[in-house]
């Protein structure tokens, strides 16, 4: 009956990748399939499939997460140390302490905010008229096809 929808944006406010779920589905098992699905595109060539910075708000700020980032690599897992896994002469940050904080990254944390205002612009989106999830899923693809078509 209730859907959640999990997704990236980029620095524009438009979605990269979204995952659509049960409403009761918690944030962290689904950000590795959000991340599988992220493709960044590029002007020439095949897309990206690594971000140049991964920002998330406190929901994403799980132990799980946050393993997953070094792992995986990505940029932005580990701020404190300088990297993903940080530099190999330094230990790695113990999970208990928070990144150091960034003034023009907090500023930016809130584009997945307004990616989802832009998309509840249209009516079936904000209202979930559509009774079924795949319709909704339908419905946010093409909506993601506008916002990406308008410049």
């Amino acid at each position: 009956m209730t859907t959640k929808i999990h997704l990236a944006a980029d620095a524009h406010c438009r979605p990269l990748a979204f995952v659509l779920t049960a409403g009761q589905a918690g944030d962290a098992p689904v950000f590795a399939h959000v991340m599988a699905r992220l493709r960044v595109p590029r002007r020439r060539g095949r897309p990206r499939t690594r971000p140049d910075v991964v920002l998330a708000d406190k929901t994403y700020s799980s132990r799980a997460i946050r393993e997953h980032l070094r792992k995986a690599r990505y940029p932005g897992g580990d701020p404190r140390s300088g990297g993903p896994t940080g530099p190999p002469e330094t230990p790695r940050q113990p999970w208990w302490q928070a990144p150091a904080f960034d003034r023009e990254a907090y500023k930016q944390r809130n584009t997945v905010e307004r990616c989802i205002n832009r998309l509840k612009q249209w009516r079936g989106i904000a209202t979930r008229y559509e009774k079924t999830a795949t319709i909704y899923l339908a419905g946010l693809h093409v909506a993601d096809i506008f916002l990406w078509s308008a410049r």
